[in-house]
């Protein structure tokens, strides 16, 4: 297992206060409404379903006991849950929740690494709204995926890593050179540049992502994490407004 656990913030000018916001919002979302995965009831109000966004419509489902045809095992499947908002505002409330400790942690971790860059960049309040916006199109890669392909439409999808993965485009375009210390089996701590590690990580979501559109699921939404990721190197440039004399061409900055 290879995942990044720090990097350069000798740069950094800001103090992350939004990141810290999200963070804490998505440790609070998963452990007081969703009940650390318990609830339901509100995961499946919440969450974004495809079909949902493609009609405009709330749907409603019942549960299903499925069995394993192999083992006999059964298993309860929750249904679809009225949505106490727009539909659409689903986009903006899945991205605050997750399906699971280990799904939230490593989002975190992500999120703690490169967002507080990203934010020193771009200011508090650029922030907010280049990580919703980025959040909603990774969303609705999602969707759009979903809908062209074999994937079941009615499976709610949630999480903060499309805007995540945005934070990252964003930061591989911005800081392709600055230095990321990454944990290998959990015992080997070596440092990389960001485009390598950053590259690696969009490299395995395409990969995976096609396995997807093959006809294989794992039940993880590569296109909103593909989705994101381009959406964050396309739209960091709208967003960044640095000083003039800061905007070098990016690679000439780590070029001595």
């Amino acid at each position: 297992m290879l995942f990044p656990i720090s990097d350069d913030n000798s740069d950094r000018h800001r103090t992350p206060y939004i990141n810290y916001i999200f963070i804490i919002i998505n440790v609070l979302v998963f452990i007081f409404l969703q009940g650390m995965g318990g609830n339901d009831a509100f995961t499946y109000a919440f969450s974004t379903v495809p079909a949902e966004i493609i009609t405009g419509q709330d749907i409603v489902t019942p549960e299903r006991l499925v069995t394993v045809a192999e083992t006999g095992q059964q298993f309860r499947i929750p249904g679809l849950q009225p949505t106490p908002v727009n539909v659409y505002l689903t986009t903006i409330t899945s991205m605050f929740m997750h399906g699971g400790w280990m799904h939230l942690i490593g989002n975190m971790l992500y999120l703690w690494i490169f967002g507080d860059n990203i934010e020193s960049r771009l200011g508090h309040v650029r922030y907010i709204l280049f990580y919703l916006l980025c959040g909603i199109i990774a969303s609705l890669s999602h969707v759009i995926v979903t809908y062209f392909s074999p994937s079941n439409p009615f499976v709610p999808s949630l999480g903060a890593s499309g805007a995540i993965s945005a934070v990252l485009g964003a930061y591989l375009l911005l800081y392709p050179g600055k230095r990321v210390n990454m944990l290998l089996l959990f015992r080997i701590v070596f440092s990389v540049p960001a485009w390598v590690a950053l590259g690696f990580w969009i490299a395995m979501q395409v990969v995976s992502g096609l396995g997807i559109l093959g006809g294989g699921n794992d039940g993880i939404a590569y296109a909103a994490h593909i989705g994101g990721f381009v959406a964050g190197m396309l739209l960091i440039k709208m967003f960044d407004k640095e000083r003039p004399a800061d905007r070098r061409p990016i690679f000439s900055r780590y070029i001595k």
